[in-house]
């Protein structure tokens, strides 16, 4: 058997020398055979037949058997330098960012317990024992953190509450519990998740006020493994099969399919991940645009009416604050319906699908579209765990009022498909409202997120009042810009060209968060790498194409099977917080590099198109047989490289335009040729994984001369000063003089920035000045005073609002001069955490019939009632004299929970901006 290996692969040689990046000949021995590879770089490289990675190897033996020698380095030579934090109800509120405890768990003399003294409740605790450069943290350390939470317990007793660093109050009725979070697994700096970990609460076994935890540190038996061999098991035969002159790509081919036939779920809906049960919203709409529209379009239909709620509107999964409207990503769920509609031709589909995803966007219009910027506010599109991409001042308030690329970028094609269903339909009317709603959106995009110095969009709109740029690159955000036309021509070959890829592949922000371990920040998704590699393909970038496939292919291959994400900065699985193997979307891009990529097949409305993209590193023989279309059955060959057809046939006969009519029934054969022309040149912006500076802590100091002060930011060189979101001043110092009095309204942030030109999130805004006119209206004076027994209320009472009291909340406005004001509302929400579930109040505020704005009430914590925000400011023309507003629960503000949509309203607070 291995003689017979070897000279297939001798012959295979001989005829596929041409295929390789360079004109270097193979070097061919009695014993082996030594491959130029495909594609490579100085992390790993890529074979017809493997990938290799240093020592570590996945290798295809056949197309349906691979191996792997691959071994996570997680727990190699890991720091014995922990450290850690304290946290009161899962939030960071024991000291500022940067700012963390450390202990050093080295072997102690005489073989002492390893453990800390009673640490105070915010004070910084550095261990002194002695550490030497070569000592590593041994398998299995035991620690024992001990925290003295006195101090805060007495504040309770004599005042009902503990104020922290930031001056938030923390009422003694709304203490819940303490944990631990750090950096050194099982301990994770993910705080809006640490009431998922009951092993990092810490406990007053005694009750003297020291509350302990212990903790097991670099467990050999808690470290992730992956199989070493992968052999198909499941009959995959139904589905398109494909093959090619590479085994390694034939063989993730058919593990993509096996995984595939694993994610359907017994009720024929799919499942998200092997660890991951059940539909998600976006999960499975991103699949299915990828591949499962083509794939499984009934499971595929299935899974889209799964996440429909009773009353026909698409569920926005759980998120952050409460889910919807403070996420709204859910709008690429149109996107899936109309891709299976275009695979199928399942007219009674689309009448299905239509009204709900009118209705939804219906909602999204008056919930979260702005007016000014034609841009719609929401959370990043799948990147929603609130610290992975946020600063992390900002509540999920501030997310809801945050502008996003990806999320713009959804709900730009969401329209656009929804004025090509209402054409199919035979509706022009609408047709021609939802393509106004598009370009709106297309245009808010390229005025306001676009950044002509650097040739890629920004991350997000942020801020409070004022909104200003995140520069970040968004990797999935940019895909979708290119993918769906938002932008065009050049700007979509620059957007690819320009935005930065990491040696193992495109990570999900760029440059990454400090302080945050990998999940969404410093890491890679090969969902996402995927998109990338269509956006590639469609501005005509052989060099990104053939990248992003070693990018796809690595990780398949070494962990034989497709995970969910790994670690950017070294590839690894095991580094992120949490990760599947049989992920969905995964192997879904896996599918869509041999559908979309390589043949290029793209739904354009009633016809099937071509457009094949294949890299010269990657030419040769290919077919794709039994690929369904509609009513027919398509069996594609191709030969060649390139981007452009030299010829295509089917059945012998030339296919005009490449294009295979709507109306096509039966099994066809379709033959293509490339030109075998290399596409112009185009750069890759190739880049270090590196860090951004951290986020500036600042502080208002009043006085004889009132100023900005903060802490030195490692590594950062200049500060910016920006004032209501514009830049002020340049400066090298953490001291900036401020006015303040009557005249003065304004929000300061700060900006680090380092050596390089890499930036800081801005800090969180601070307002330094006020109006003789702010005031607030307590809101027990227009409506009941609710009987509730919380604290921490202004006034003398607050009131309840829910889908049943207080619907509405009739409100006079009187102001001394005409202006521009931020109306907001102080609130409590303690019907859950602050990073998931489907319980965030929404109320419309209105002027007569004119809609203002939405007011979003997100959750701020379970059960915790006494804790107080505001929430998102509506800005206001008000006149002089007396204004009556209406604060009302509408149709459109139905929540994801449907039955609970409840806050506690305290007042009404009115500042005047300008």
């Amino acid at each position: 058997m291995k003689s017979t290996r070897l000279a297939t692969a001798f012959l295979l040689t001989l005829g596929l020398l041409n295929a390789c990046q360079t004109t270097k000949p193979a070097v061919i021995t009695a014993t082996s055979v030594v491959m130029k590879p495909i594609w490579q770089s100085d992390a790993y490289s890529l074979y017809r037949d493997r990938v290799v990675q240093g020592p570590h190897e996945g290798r295809a033996l056949s197309a349906t058997q691979l191996t792997s020698n691959y071994v996570s380095p997680v727990n190699d030579r890991l720091s014995p330098r922990v450290e850690f934090k304290f946290s009161i109800n899962g939030k960071d509120n024991e000291m500022a960012p940067g700012l963390n405890h450390v202990l050093l768990a080295v072997a102690r003399p005489g073989g002492a317990a390893i453990e800390t003294p009673p640490i105070v409740f915010g004070q910084c605790y550095q261990d002194a024992t002695p550490l030497a450069a070569t000592q590593y943290l041994a398998p299995n350390t035991p620690i024992k953190i001990r925290l003295d939470m006195r101090p805060v317990l007495a504040a309770f007793k004599k005042d009902g509450y503990f104020t922290t660093f930031k001056g938030d109050k923390i009422y003694q009725q709304d203490f819940k519990h303490v944990y631990v979070a750090g950096g050194t697994a099982p301990l994770s700096w993910d705080f809006d998740n640490l009431t998922n970990k009951p092993e990092l609460e810490l406990t007053d076994a005694n009750g003297d006020g020291i509350y302990e935890a212990t903790l097991t540190l670099n467990q050999p038996t808690a470290a992730k493994t992956i199989a070493t061999s992968w052999q198909q098991s499941i009959n995959t035969a139904d589905f398109p099969q494909y093959s090619s002159d590479y085994p390694l790509a034939d063989a993730l081919y058919n593990l993509a399919l096996e995984e595939a036939r694993r994610a359907v779920e017994p009720d024929s809906t799919f499942r998200t991940g092997k660890e991951w049960a059940g539909v998600w919203t976006r999960d499975v709409s991103y699949s299915i645009i990828l591949a499962q529209a083509a794939l499984q379009p009934k499971v595929a239909m299935n899974s889209l009416l799964r996440k429909v709620s009773p009353d026909g509107r698409i569920i926005q999964d759980t998120g952050t604050g409460g889910a919807y409207p403070c996420s709204t990503d859910r709008m690429i769920w149109a996107v899936a319906a109309w891709e299976i509609y275009q695979a199928t031709g399942d007219l009674a589909w689309l009448r299905k699908v239509f009204p709900i995803i009118k209705q939804s966007l219906a909602d999204d219009v008056q919930n979260a579209y702005d007016e000014k910027t034609g841009l719609v506010r929401g959370e990043s599109s799948f990147l929603d765990w609130r610290e992975q991409t946020y600063p992390r001042w900002m509540q999920p308030v501030d997310i809801y009022q945050s502008e996003n690329l990806g999320t713009n970028a959804v709900h730009y094609q969401a329209n656009v498909v929804l004025s090509q269903m209402a054409a199919r339909l035979s509706q022009p009317g609408q047709a021609a409202l939802y393509k106004r709603q598009a370009e709106a959106i297309k245009l808010g995009i390229n005025e306001h997120l676009w950044q002509a110095d650097k040739g890629y969009y920004g991350q997000y709109l942020y801020g409070r009042t004022a909104l200003l740029l995140s520069p970040k690159a968004e990797a999935l955000g940019e895909a979708l810009c290119v993918l769906f036309g938002v932008a065009e021509g050049e700007r979509a070959q620059t957007v690819v060209s320009k935005t930065p890829t990491t040696p193992f592949g495109i990570s999900c922000i760029y440059p990454q968060i400090p302080g945050i371990p990998s999940y969404h920040n410093d890491a890679v998704w090969p969902f996402v790498q995927s998109y990338w590699a269509l956006a590639a393909a469609k501005a005509g970038n052989e060099a990104s194409v053939m990248e992003s496939i070693a990018a796809i292919y690595r990780p398949a291959a070494l962990f034989l099977t497709n995970k969910e994400n790994f670690v950017a900065r070294n590839g690894d699985f095991a580094g992120t917080q949490i990760n599947s193997s049989n992920m969905l979307w995964s192997l879904s891009g896996s599918l869509s590099l041999v559908y979309k990529v390589l043949f290029g097949i793209q739904y354009q409305g009633e016809q099937l198109v071509f457009r094949p993209f294949v890299p010269q590193a990657f030419q040769g023989q290919r077919r794709l047989t039994g690929f369904p279309y509609r009513k027919a059955v398509l069996d594609i060959e191709m030969q060649g490289f390139g981007n452009e057809i030299a010829s295509i046939t089917m059945d012998g006969q030339p296919l005009v335009d490449a294009s295979v009519p709507a109306s096509l029934s039966g099994r066809h054969s379709v033959s293509i040729k490339l030109q075998s022309v290399v596409p112009a040149a185009q750069p890759v912006n190739r880049v270090a994984n590196v860090v951004a500076p951290e986020t500036p802590a600042v502080q208002l100091e009043l006085g004889y001369l009132s100023h900005l002060k903060w802490s030195a930011v490692e590594g950062a060189k200049e500060y910016r000063v920006l004032k209501n979101g514009a830049l002020d001043s340049t400066i090298e110092s953490g001291f900036y003089p401020v006015t303040i009095g009557n005249n003065a309204f304004a929000f300061y942030q700060i900006i680090a920035v380092d050596g390089t030109g890499h930036s800081s999130f801005a800090s969180e805004p601070i307002q330094t000045g006020y109006w003789n006119s702010d005031f607030e209206i307590q809101l027990e004076t227009v409506a009941p005073k609710a009987i509730q027994a919380y604290e921490g209320y202004t006034g003398k009472g607050f009131v309840e609002t829910t889908t049943t009291k207080n619907t509405t909340l009739t409100i006079p406005v009187t102001v001394p001069e005409a202006g521009l004001y931020a109306l907001d509302f102080r609130y409590a929400n303690g019907n859950g955490p602050i990073n998931t579930n489907n319980k965030c109040a929404i109320r419309t505020l209105r002027r007569g019939p004119k809609l203002l704005g939405t007011v979003v009430l997100p959750q701020r914590g379970v059960e915790e009632w006494s804790n107080w925000g505001f929430s998102n400011p509506v800005l206001v023309r008000l006149g002089k004299g007396t204004t009556r507003l209406r604060l009302a629960y509408e149709p459109a503000n139905q929540n994801m929970n449907i039955e609970v949509n409840q806050a506690m309203l305290d007042c009404l607070r009115v500042r005047r901006i300008e």
